[in-house]
Order: structure tokens, then C-alpha cells, then sequence
């Protein structure tokens, strides 16, 4: 099972631009209570570095590009978000690294819960250990 779950978010437009519409259970598996954004990251500088036990969000580069990379204790992949048709599905008890910024690069991040410090797993090695006694 890959730990990358890309999904192609529908464009509609015209002559006039473009739209894409993401909306909760129907083209993204969960509900939106949250919504943030990264943007003006500096030169050389990686987000993340966390993981989430019950958090589901979906992330899309709505603007440049970023690198991802995803490690649920046994595999790590990593990829690119570099269109604003594309998100990924990021599920919970997955470490997630972001690197590689461009200048112009708006992250969006979708999220299943609101904003809950206690969700967060921050030290690689407790994650490691967490999804180790799960049987992940």
C-alpha cells in the first residue's frame, strides 16, 4: 500500500480562468473543520516534521511547488505537489516532512479536526515507537 494518496481535484473554467471546488465527504474522505496555509517560507527552510494520531487532511500547493516526504515507520516516499488540481490525502499516524519550497509557494492544508496540540507526535522516535506497538 503506498503512503501517497494523490487525488486529481476537478477544474472547471472557462475563458475566464479556472476553479477548483473541494468539499467535504464528497471529493475529500472527511470533513473540513480546519484550514491554514504556508506561505513566504525562506530559502532552505523544511516544515513538518510531525505526525498527527487522529488527524486526516488533505494538502495542495496552490501556488509553485514543495516536496513531501511521508513515512509511516516502515516505508518512506516522498512527492512532489506542484499543481493546484492536485492534493494529497495525508491520514494519521504518518510523519510528514515538507521540503524544498519554492519562492512562490502557497501551501493549503485541509484538516479533520481543529487545531489540538495533544494530536501531535513531534519526536521521530516516539512516532516510531507509537506505530511500532500498534502493528502498523
Amino acid at each position: 500500500m503506498s503512503l501517497v494518496e494523490l487525488i486529481d481535484l476537478p477544474s472547471l473554467g472557462d475563458e475566464r480562468g479556472s476553479l477548483v471546488a473541494i468539499e467535504s465527504l464528497i471529493n475529500i474522505p472527511f470533513e473540513v473543520k480546519r484550514v491554514y496555509y504556508i506561505f513566504g517560507t525562506n530559502k532552505g527552510t523544511s516544515r513538518g516534521f510531525h505526525a498527527h494520531k487522529n488527524l486526516q487532511q488533505l494538502a495542495v500547493c496552490v501556488a509553485g511547488k514543495c516536496r513531501f516526504l511521508l513515512d509511516d515507520g516502515k516505508t518512506k516516499e516522498s512527492v512532489w505537489l506542484d499543481s493546484p488540481k492536485k492534493g494529497l490525502i495525508i491520514g494519521n499516524n504518518v510523519w510528514r516532512e515538507m521540503h524544498d519550497f519554492s519562492d512562490d509557494c502557497v501551501l493549503l492544508v485541509l484538516a479533520s479536526a481543529i487545531y489540538d496540540e495533544r494530536d501531535y507526535i513531534r519526536d521521530f522516535k516516539e512516532f516510531l515507537k507509537i506505530v511500532n506497538e500498534s502493528g502498523r
